[in-house]
């Protein structure tokens, strides 16, 4: 208690520089992990995908549709136990600003390989009875008010006109990394319409969902799903769901190694600004430390005075640094909308801001430590005069 008093003392013995100095702690540890939370949010999908589900789509673009009578035959793939299939929509709900996911799908073998989408069972039974009945995310029903039962009037893009969807389901995310910003509609609906408005564009898929068995052998269930359109006018690529997300992520690849990169800056600056803060510190009771060794104090009790003292100051920083990300990650969440469907500060991500501030602590340290046990008792005290 005496030592930790010490400490205390010595740490708030100059209030204002040690008030700059943890304001600088917090604003760096803050921006340190609401950097590593936007890189987080980016794999979101990768992270919420499953093994045990292929994505199967055309070789050549997303933008490529693939016949419907391709479902009979990838059904019959060894390997396949269920299979679906999803269109994006693409739809713009009042202005382009109110953005979010939009899915065209067959709703009971869809939801079937996603049990992650937790709906109560007379809302999906509601939303499989009407074709023009919609569900959507317990978060995007939030952002726009909506409840079961109200219209949801959509600016077709992809899909000229207006469409008009009926809510009759809301579903919960199982778990806090599942997307609750999503729509889906009923793909044979839309494809209803396209018969009679656009009939070359009908019986159409984007992908298909493809549920396996065993996921060791998703390569080899990939290959024998290509094989059979091999050479055909669609030609098909087949791809696990991680694989699948992975390749939206790559686009956008250099902007995260950017973030990551600035993110390590950042910690780089304030280590610099505590180092310069803890040579300070030391340089000016130069004296004091000549004379605990004058009264027989060991070298090491010099040095972890330093340490102690720079490690209070990181780890108080610190602290209040997480404490300051919680916040700001929701609001920035809260201001993105939808441009992040999950963004959550991680547990990991806490603990790299508490280790990143030790790491400076350490670090800033280090240098005045060691001058300060190498300090010639004569000199220091020379150095009052």
């Amino acid at each position: 208690m005496f030592l930790l008093r010490l400490l205390l003392k010595n740490a708030f013995r100059h209030q204002l520089r040690t008030g700059l100095t943890l304001i600088g702690l917090v604003v760096a540890i803050c921006a340190f992990g609401l950097l590593r939370t936007i890189v987080d949010a980016w794999y979101a999908g990768v992270e919420a995908s499953s093994s045990t589900r292929l994505v199967t789509r055309s070789s050549i673009s997303l933008t490529f549709q693939l016949p419907l009578n391709y479902a009979q035959r990838i059904r019959a793939v060894e390997g396949v136990r269920a299979l679906s299939w999803a269109n994006w929509f693409g739809g713009v709900y009042i202005t382009e600003r109110n953005f979010f996911p939009q899915f065209a799908i067959d709703p009971a073998s869809y939801l079937a390989l996603y049990p992650k989408y937790v709906i109560a069972d007379a809302d999906r039974l509601a939303f499989l009875r009407d074709r023009q009945g919609a569900v959507v995310g317990r978060g995007l029903a939030s952002k726009f008010g909506w409840q079961v039962g109200d219209p949801i009037p959509l600016r077709g893009t992809i899909y000229p006109g207006t469409w008009t969807f009926t809510l009759r389901a809301i579903y919960d995310g199982a778990d806090a990394k599942t997307d609750e910003n999503q729509m889906f509609v009923h793909w044979a609906f839309i494809n209803e319409s396209l018969r009679q408005t656009a009939r070359q564009r009908a019986d159409a898929v984007g992908v298909y969902i493809v549920g396996i068995d065993e996921p060791n052998n998703a390569a080899l269930i990939s290959q024998r799903i290509d094989a059979l359109f091999a050479n055909s006018l669609a030609e098909t690529l087949s791809e696990t769901e991680k694989a699948f997300q992975l390749s939206f992520v790559s686009m956008s690849e250099a902007i995260l190694v950017a973030i990551q990169a600035v993110s390590l800056i950042i910690i780089v600056i304030i280590m610099a600004v505590m180092a310069n803060t803890m040579t300070m510190t030391a340089r000016e009771r130069l004296a004091e430390y000549a004379t605990l060794k004058a009264l027989g104090f060991p070298p090491g009790f010099v040095v972890g005075l330093l340490y102690g003292e720079s490690l209070l100051i990181a780890g108080l920083g610190g602290v209040l640094g997480v404490a300051a990300t919680l916040p700001l990650s929701a609001a920035f969440a809260q201001a993105t909308g939808t441009l992040f469907p999950v963004f959550q500060l991680s547990a990991l991500t806490m603990g790299l801001q508490l280790l990143a501030a030790a790491i400076v602590g350490l670090v800033a340290a280090a240098w005045p430590a060691w001058r300060m046990s190498r300090i010639d008792i004569v000199d220091g005290l020379r150095h009052v005069a």
